[in-house]
């Protein structure tokens, strides 16, 4: 399995209409919103690198309302509050 941290950048009157189209696809498992440079975070969990490519960009970057994303990919897994925690000490670029 692997996690596949997506940072989205949006309007912030759009979070909560992107947030539920990002976690109406199967393989999210996550939605939450952050402060910083990005202003959605998705946890996305899926079985190969290759499927990746279907979810990021394939469907998140085509969402009406999402400006731009980024990725990183880990090989375990993140809680919310490891995200948070390092978003808020800057990590996010």
């Amino acid at each position: 399995m692997i996690t596949a941290i997506v940072l989205i950048k949006t309007s912030v009157d759009r979070i909560p209409e992107i947030a539920e189209s990002i976690a109406a696809i199967e393989s999210v498992t996550e939605v939450f919103s952050v402060t910083g440079t990005y202003d959605l975070v998705a946890m996305v969990r899926v079985k190969a690198h290759e499927d990746l490519a279907d979810v990021i960009p394939g469907r998140i970057s085509k969402i009406p309302g999402v400006l731009g994303t980024d990725t990183h990919v880990a090989f375990r897994a993140y809680s919310q509050h490891d995200l948070e925690a390092a978003f808020a000490i800057g990590l996010d670029g």
